[in-house]
C-alpha cells in the first residue's frame, strides 16, 4: 500500500498541499486529477524526496519512503527530466545503472523498450533530435527500465497521438497487472475513467473526491436523463419544471438531455414531458468523469 497521509505545505503564505490524503492499493491504478496549480506535483515531488513535507508522511508498504525505497520507485516528471545532448539509449541504460541493473540487462532492455514503443530515432540521433512525442516515450522508458515496485508519473500522456497513447497505457496496466501501484495525473479525464480502478480529485491541496468512477457518479447527488420528443414547441425542455439542461443533440432540436435532481422523481419529468409532446426515447445517461471532475473542482 503507497499512503500520502496528511501532507501539507506551504511556500510562504501560499498554502499548496492542506492534509492531502489518499491510498494506492497494490496493482491499482490510480488518477490523480486536479486543475492547474492544484498540488499534485507538489505530492509527487514530496514522495520523490525532492520536496519535504511541512508535515504529513508519504508510506510504502506501512513505512516512511526513505532513500532506499526512492530507488524502487519509477517516477516521470512532467517537465523533461532527461540530457538533450545525450542519445536515447545511452541515458537510458545509465539510468537503469544508477538503479542497480547490470549492463547487459540494462542495455537490452533500453532496447526492448524502444522496440516496443515504436521511438522512432537513428543511432546517433541526440534526444533533442526526437519529436516531442518520442522523447516522452524515452521518459517514460527511463521511469521503467528498473522495474520498478511503485511508478508516479505527471502528465505521462501530454503530447502522445492516439497510437503511442494506447502504447503507454499497455505499459501501464502491464505494471499494475504484476502488483505495482500507479500513480498517475493526467487531464485527458476520458483516458482516466478508461483506465483507473480509481480517481482522486484534488482542489486547493485537499483530495475532494475519491473513489472509483461508480462511486464518484453515486456521489454527485444528480441524474442526467435523455429525452426526445416531437410535436413539442422548440423550447420545450426549457418548460420541464426542476430541472436543469445540459445539452441538446446538435441538429436535433428533439432531443435533450437534462439534469434531475435527486429530491425530483423521473417519473414526473417524463409526465411533464409528455404533456409537451410524443416522447419517443427515453434513457439515462452517465455523467462523465470530466462532468463529475468540473462539479467537484467548482463546489
Amino acid at each position: 500500500m503507497l499512503e500520502f497521509d496528511r501532507l501539507t505545505k506551504s511556500f510562504g503564505a501560499k498554502h499548496v498541499l492542506r492534509e492531502l490524503t489518499f491510498q494506492v492499493g497494490p496493482g491499482e491504478l490510480f488518477g490523480f486529477c486536479g486543475a492547474n496549480g492544484a498540488g499534485k506535483t507538489t505530492a509527487m515531488r514530496i514522495a520523490l524526496g525532492l520536496l519535504s513535507p511541512d508535515a504529513g508522511d508519504v508510506r510504502w508498504k506501512g513505512r516512511s519512503v526513505d532513500a532506499a525505497t526512492r530507488r524502487r520507485i519509477g517516477y516521470m516528471p512532467e517537465e523533461r527530466g532527461l540530457y538533450a545532448t545525450m542519445r536515447p539509449r545511452d541515458q537510458l541504460v545509465h539510468f537503469a545503472r544508477l538503479s542497480g541493473v547490470a549492463p547487459a540487462v540494462a542495455r537490452r532492455r533500453a532496447d526492448e523498450w524502444i522496440e516496443r514503443l515504436h521511438v522512432k530515432l537513428s543511432p546517433k540521433d541526440t534526444l533533442e533530435k526526437l519529436s516531442l512525442g518520442n522523447q516522452q516515450k524515452v521518459q517514460l522508458i527511463a521511469a521503467v527500465i528498473h522495474d520498478p515496485d511503485v511508478l508516479i508519473l505527471d502528465e505521462p500522456f501530454s503530447g502522445l497521438d492516439p497510437v503511442a497513447t494506447d502504447e503507454m497505457a499497455d505499459a501501464l496496466v502491464e505494471f499494475s497487472g504484476k502488483g505495482v501501484p500507479v500513480v498517475f495525473s493526467s487531464h485527458q479525464l476520458e483516458l482516466v475513467e478508461r483506465l483507473c480502478d480509481r480517481v482522486g480529485i484534488i482542489r486547493d491541496g485537499a483530495v475532494v473526491a475519491d473513489g472509483t468512477v461508480a462511486e464518484l457518479r453515486r456521489g454527485t447527488g444528480s441524474r442526467q436523463i435523455r429525452l426526445a420528443l416531437t410535436g413539442a414547441p422548440r423550447d420545450w425542455a426549457d418548460r420541464l419544471p426542476g430541472v436543469r439542461l445540459v445539452s441538446r443533440e446538435p441538429g436535433d432540436e428533439g432531443t435533450v438531455t437534462v439534469e434531475v435532481p435527486e429530491d425530483l422523481p423521473v417519473r414526473d419529468v417524463l409526465a411533464a414531458a409528455q404533456r409537451l409532446g410524443e416522447l419517443t426515447h427515453f434513457s439515462r445517461r452517465e455523467p462523465t468523469l470530466a462532468e463529475i471532475f468540473r462539479e467537484a473542482v467548482a463546489a
